[in-house]
């Protein structure tokens, strides 16, 4: 006993060591195959740990935390730009989450009988989901011109596909039995979602609309990138004109913020999560 166990264990040890070099193979390949240079890192590390210390400085050459007012002397100009960012990601996920309410059950094989309606929305939400926010406000600000509406519809695309997968799946897991109940009583299609489906599933998609929601305040953020509107738009400006105190002081901001909602949402989620199970 105590031989085949020894031997088991040497067994094991060489493949983790096996596999831990063939690992180690595909990563340099890879790095050679996409150019990754380590000295090119090494040699530039300097300026980035120089920016860094360019942000934490006022103009006066001072920490900035040492003058917070002069840190932030543009709040009452942020703050509302911060809330547009807020609302961009609210109305987006709200927008998504009911885009993806509405194409889950179509991609359900438990609930849709139709293997080509399925096969056509799963289709259809990968596509929503793969083409990244930055790209679809990018479209969107040629057909609309600078400002929140073009973020707010390339969150709600975005959504749209990220939570029609994931609503798809919960959907797929609920318990049949209600449906079988309700098709022997003669119900109809929606019968059967309204009253055995959307009972089961109803606490997961609002838990999985509030996590979504945490992404996309981070999303809105950067679609100012592109003039999709927001604070981002602001932030990138002062990166631009290198006003290295206000780039600080609008991270601090942004991360702020998401670190709240996080906060938030997080209990929130967990609560919803805690009555689905118990009920």
């Amino acid at each position: 006993m105590g031989l085949a166990y020894a031997q088991a264990m040497v067994a094991k040890r060489r493949q983790l060591w096996l596999g831990s070099m063939v690992l180690g193979v595909c990563v340099l390949f890879s790095g050679h195959i996409a150019e990754i240079s380590f000295s090119k890192f090494f040699d530039n590390i300097g300026a980035f740990t120089s920016y860094i210390g360019r942000i934490s400085h006022l103009e006066n050459g001072q920490w900035v935390v040492s003058d917070p007012i002069e840190w932030f002397w543009g709040w009452k100009k942020w703050l509302p730009l911060l809330g547009q960012t807020l609302l961009m990601a609210y109305v987006g996920t709200l927008l998504g989450a009911l885009g993806a309410f509405t194409f889950c059950f179509f991609a359900s094989k438990n609930v849709t009988a139709s293997q080509g309606v399925v096969f056509v929305t799963r289709r259809l939400l990968e596509f929503l989901r793969t083409v990244p926010e930055l790209v679809f406000a990018l479209i969107f600000v040629v057909a609309f011109s600078l400002g929140p509406l073009p973020g707010i519809l390339a969150l709600a695309i975005h959504t749209t596909g990220a939570l029609g997968k994931l609503f798809a799946e919960v959907v797929e897991n609920a318990d049949m039995k209600p449906v079988e109940g309700i098709i022997a009583a003669g119900g109809s299609w929606l019968h059967k979602v309204r009253f055995a489906v959307l009972p089961q599933v109803a606490s997961n998609f609002a838990s999985y609309a509030l996590l979504r929601f945490e992404i996309n305040v981070r999303g809105a953020a950067v679609l100012g990138f592109v003039g999709a509107g927001g604070i981002g738009q602001t932030l990138l400006e002062v990166i631009r004109k290198f006003y290295y105190a206000d780039i600080s002081a609008l991270l601090v901001l942004i991360i702020g913020t998401v670190m709240v909602i996080d906060t938030v949402t997080e209990k929130i989620r967990h609560r919803l999560i805690g009555q689905s199970v118990a009920s």
